[in-house]
């Protein structure tokens, strides 16, 4: 599924295309793709928040599959192998983020779907040390939003040091957020959540949140640290106001709309913290997926084809997914 410039999801910009064969470099693995998670990230790359970086471009990053092909000097997996593809394609690992072993801040970075093809698609190409073994408790469906959701989910829960006993705030409720949660329960935290969709503050009370209320309801005690999942910048301001003091809003998303003037007494004073979370780097994808299955966590996942891309992601768009949404390539 191929966008060539962005546009509204209401507009099906994806188009079914047949495109030549990947071509591997030495340091590449060529994927058959089993599955692709869909995120709001695609959304923000096909509806141009985030600014094309070619002509043409393969969206999708939460990819599972198996291995078919390798270049020269792989030795890290043979064909066969079942493997998973995140956001970071690369890093240049030369630069002063990648020496430091920070190379989610690399400062010439490729991202999978974005600056280089993705895995809506038959067939894909990584580098094999940015590729992941996925671990054998996970079918193909629900290792496919671990590689996004879940990474990003375990990094900003650990940006927003919410420690065991302690009260955690998330804002927005999609696929993301419902795997947060279920790591901070493991973890001991308390999870309350605020999002706009009834369905969702469902599953989060299924899954163990102590309150669920609306995106603009103030929970009924001081948080510890709160994650801001949904692209809302209004709701900074709340989720700052709703924390203890010296708790820390993390910012999850790789977009978000504009945030309002803050009121410096109101909104940071006592020494709460407001924070990012960019990208992930290769260590958070592993201790991710083996957190995961050590849980193991449960990924809520519905369906579609891969030639129904358009219509999952107007869904996605419209909060219409309970959980995490996949598209299904092949049988694996």
């Amino acid at each position: 599924m191929v966008l060539h410039a962005p546009g509204p999801v209401g507009s099906s910009p994806l188009s079914l295309e047949t495109l030549p064969e990947p071509e591997l470099r030495d340091d590449e693995i060529l994927v058959d793709v089993s599955v692709c998670g869909i995120c709001r990230t695609d959304l923000h790359v096909i509806e141009g928040e985030l600014a094309p970086r070619s002509d043409r471009v393969v969206p999708g990053h939460q990819v599972v599959g198996r291995v078919v092909a390798s270049g020269a000097a792989v030795r890290r997996f043979a064909e066969g192998d079942r493997v998973g593809i995140a956001w970071l394609h690369r890093s240049c690992g030369r630069c002063a983020e990648c020496l430091a072993r920070r190379e989610n801040l690399c400062r010439a970075p490729v991202f999978t779907g974005w600056h280089v093809d993705g895995g809506y698609a038959e067939r894909v190409r990584v580098p094999a040390e940015f590729a992941y073994a996925i671990p054998d408790v996970f079918n193909d469906a629900e290792a496919a939003p671990l590689l996004c959701a879940g990474i990003i989910g375990y990094r900003a829960l650990r940006r927003s040091r919410v420690g065991r006993g302690e009260r955690l705030g998330l804002y927005g409720f999609g696929s993301s957020a419902h795997l947060c949660l279920q790591v901070a329960r493991h973890r001991g935290a308390e999870v309350y959540v605020c999002t706009r969709d009834v369905r969702a503050r469902e599953l989060a009370l299924e899954l163990g949140a102590v309150w669920a209320g609306g995106a603009d309801e103030r929970p009924p005690v001081a948080l510890n640290g709160s994650i801001l999942f949904a692209p809302v910048g209004e709701l900074v301001l709340p989720a700052l106001e709703a924390l203890a003091p010296g708790g820390t809003l993390a910012c999850a998303g790789i977009h978000m709309s504009a945030i309002p003037a803050l009121d410096y007494a109101k909104h940071l004073f006592d020494e709460r913290t407001l924070t990012s979370v960019t990208a992930n780097t290769r260590q958070d994808g592993v201790e991710l997926l083996e957190l995961a299955a050590e849980i193991p966590l449960r990924p809520h996942t519905t369906e579609f084809p891969l030639e129904d891309a358009n219509q999952a992601l107007r869904q996605l768009a419209e909060d219409g997914i309970r959980g995490s949404g996949v598209l299904r390539v092949s049988d694996g």
